[in-house]
């Protein structure tokens, strides 16, 4: 009888390991084909529109500083558009998990196979 229930076990181990390793396959390729967004571990913090007091030329040097580091930002923009980096930093994320989860799969899967051959 327990050779029966340890082949039943095998069986349900193999198939959750099977759905687990389907599943990130799936999640994977609607990922990088851009039909589904990866998760959202890093953003971009919201920009903030800070303009000079009086709206002309800056006269202090805070003033000036900060409209030199919005032209900075503003050609790196022109150059690299600002969601870029963390776009890419979470699928490098997504990629681990999916590495996990594809390993975690396969060693369930092989308990069961060896449940199943017991």
């Amino acid at each position: 009888m327990t050779n029966f229930l340890a082949k039943i076990f095998g069986w349900v181990l193999l198939s959750a390991g099977l759905a687990i390793i389907g599943w990130t396959l799936y999640s994977s390729y609607n990922i990088f084909t851009g039909q589904t967004a990866a998760p959202e571990i890093f953003k971009m913090p919201a920009e903030e529109e800070a303009a000079t007091a009086k709206g002309g030329i800056p006269t202090t040097q805070q003033e000036l500083q900060k409209e030199l580091e919005k032209m900075i930002g503003e050609q790196l923009k022109a150059i690299l558009p600002a969601d870029t980096l963390p776009q890419l930093l979470n699928l490098i994320v997504w990629s681990m998990l999916a590495f996990i989860l594809f390993s975690g799969g396969g060693q369930i899967s092989s308990l069961g196979i060896k449940l199943i051959n017991k």
